[in-house]
C-alpha cells in the first residue's frame, strides 16, 4: 500500500515517531482535530479533558482568544526577522513584561527556542563567566539527583545518570557531580543539622569540585519528570550560602514550575534567595508555541561581557521569534490580568480534598499537591499506554509516567471539570 493510501493514523504509526515510544509497539495514539479551553477534541467527535495541560505548558487552556489574536495580529507584520544586530517590539515589549514579574536581581534576557535549549544557555552561561573570571578549569556541573532538565545533550548530562531517563547514555555524557536529593519535604519541619538535612553531603561535594564546577543547577522546590518530589525550600537558601561562598554560580530551572503552577509566580518565590541564572519556558506563551528564555544577573552578564571574546557564544536562527514574543506577551498579560493566585489556590484546595481517598486504596505510596499539581504516586509503575485506553470512558486525557497518577490543570478548568480529572485519577489508582 502507497502511503497516499493509508489513513492519517495509518501513516501516523508507520512513519511518525513519537516521543518515548518503541515504533514497533506504538501503543493507543489519538488524532486531535482541534483544542478550546480544556478540551481536545479527537476525530471520532471525542472531547477529552486536557489535565496535563498538554505537557504542563497550555496553562491558559487551547486556543486562548488574547494569545492567538497577539499571534495573528503579528503575523500579519513580520512573522520571523533575525536577532542578531536587529531588534522588534514584541521582544522589548516581553522583556518589560518579564522584568516586572521575575527576581529583581535577574535583568538580563536570552531568548531561546524551547525549555531544554534554555538549559543548555544556562550551562554555557556558567562555563564561559568562569573562564572570563580566569577559572578555565571550571566546566563541570553539580545537581541533585532524581532531576530533569530536558532531552539535549548537555542538558541530559545533569539528569539522573542512574535512574533517570537518560541513564542508558551514561558513557557518553559529561561527567558531572551528584548529590542525594533534598531530604526533607515539603512541608515537614526543616531540621537544622546539616548532617540530616542534605548541605553537608552539598558542601562535601561542591568543596570537593569547587576547582572544576562552574554552577549547581536544579529544580527548586519540585523535581517534575524525576518523580514529583516537593522538598524544603530551605535547601535552596543554604545552597545560595554554600555557592556564594565557594565561587559557584546558582542555576534554577524553572521551566516547569514557572507562572504560577506551584501556587507561587516562581518556586524561587518559596526562597529568601535569587539565583545567578533562570530558566524558563513551557508556560512562557500559554503552550501555544514553542520558546524560552534564560534570564540572568549582572554579575554574569558582566562578568562574560569582561572577559575573552568578551561575547556570549550563543545565537539560535529563531532566537526571539517575533510570533513567539507576541504570544509570551499575551500570555503574561492573561496571567497577571486576573487573580492567578486565588484561582491555583481554589484548584490546589479541590486537589487536596478529591485525591485524598486515594491514600486508602491498595498500592497507593503517597498523595500530594502543591498549588495546580496534584499527585497519587503508586507501589508500582503505571503504564501509560494502559491510561490511554480509558481515556475515552473517562473522559480525561492522563498520562501517568514512573509510579505517578497526576494532573497538571490548566488554569481555567472549572470545579465540575477538575472533579472529572480527579474522579479518573483514581480510577487509574484502582484499575492499573
Amino acid at each position: 500500500m502507497s502511503t497516499a493510501e493509508l489513513s492519517q493514523l495509518e501513516f501516523d504509526q508507520q512513519h511518525l515517531w513519537h516521543p518515548y515510544t518503541n515504533v514497533a509497539k506504538p501503543g493507543p495514539t489519538f488524532v486531535v482535530k482541534e483544542g478550546e479551553g480544556v478540551h481536545i477534541t479527537l476525530e471520532d467527535g471525542t472531547r477529552l479533558i486536557d489535565a496535563m495541560s498538554s505537557w504542563w505548558c497550555m496553562m491558559h487552556g487551547h486556543r486562548h482568544p488574547a494569545i492567538t489574536s497577539a499571534i495573528h495580529e503579528q503575523l500579519d507584520r513580520l512573522p520571523h526577522v533575525m536577532f542578531g544586530g536587529l531588534t522588534h517590539d514584541p521582544a522589548i515589549d516581553l522583556g518589560r513584561k518579564l522584568l516586572q514579574i521575575t527576581p529583581d536581581s535577574l535583568t538580563w534576557i536570552f531568548y531561546c527556542d524551547s525549555g531544554s535549549v534554555s538549559v543548555e544557555v544556562a550551562m554555557k552561561m556558567a562555563v564561559q563567566y568562569q573562564h572570563a573570571q580566569g577559572f578555565e578549569g571550571r566546566s563541570q556541573f553539580a545537581t541533585v539527583r532524581s532531576g530533569y532538565h530536558g532531552d539535549t545533550w548537555k542538558a541530559m548530562s545533569v539528569c539522573d545518570p542512574d535512574t533517570g531517563m537518560h541513564h542508558l547514555f551514561q558513557g557518553a555524557l559529561s561527567v558531572q557531580h551528584f548529590v542525594a536529593r533534598p531530604p526533607i519535604t515539603l512541608g515537614q519541619d526543616w531540621v537544622e543539622d546539616p548532617a540530616q538535612n542534605g548541605i553537608a553531603a552539598l558542601r562535601a561535594l561542591l568543596e570537593a569540585g569547587a576547582d572544576k564546577i562552574a554552577g549547581f543547577i536544579l529544580e527548586p522546590v519540585v523535581q517534575g519528570t524525576g518523580g514529583m518530589y516537593f522538598y524544603h525550600p530551605e535547601y535552596l537558601n543554604q545552597a545560595r550560602s554554600l555557592c556564594d561562598e565557594l565561587g559557584i554560580l546558582l542555576i534554577f530551572d524553572e521551566i516547569a514550575t514557572g507562572f504560577g503552577r506551584t501556587g507561587e509566580m516562581f518556586a524561587t518565590d518559596f526562597c529568601t534567595v535569587e539565583p545567578d541564572i533562570i530558566c524558563l519556558g513551557k508556560g512562557l506563551t500559554g503552550g501555544h508555541i514553542s520558546f524560552a528564555c534564560t534570564m540572568t544577573n549582572d554579575r554574569v552578564a558582566l562578568g562574560i561581557g569582561g572577559g575573552s571574546p568578551g561575547i556570549f557564544m550563543h545565537g539560535p536562527t529563531y532566537m526571539a521569534n517575533p510570533l513567539a514574543c507576541a504570544a509570551a506577551k499575551a500570555a503574561l498579560d492573561v496571567l497577571t490580568g486576573q487573580d492567578w493566585r486565588a484561582r491555583v489556590a481554589a484548584i490546589s484546595d479541590q486537589l487536596t480534598q478529591e485525591l485524598a481517598p486515594a491514600r486508602a486504596l491498595p498500592n497507593v505510596r503517597d498523595v500530594r499537591v502543591l498549588g495546580a499539581i496534584g499527585v497519587i504516586e503508586m507501589a508500582h509503575v503505571v503504564s501509560a499506554d494502559a491510561a490511554h485506553g480509558l481515556a475515552h470512558e473517562m473522559g480525561v486525557f492522563l498520562r501517568p509516567f514512573g509510579k505517578n497518577i497526576y494532573t497538571m490543570p490548566p488554569f481555567v478548568t472549572t470545579p465540575e471539570q477538575l472533579s472529572q480529572i480527579t474522579a479518573g485519577m483514581l480510577h487509574l489508582a484502582q484499575e492499573l
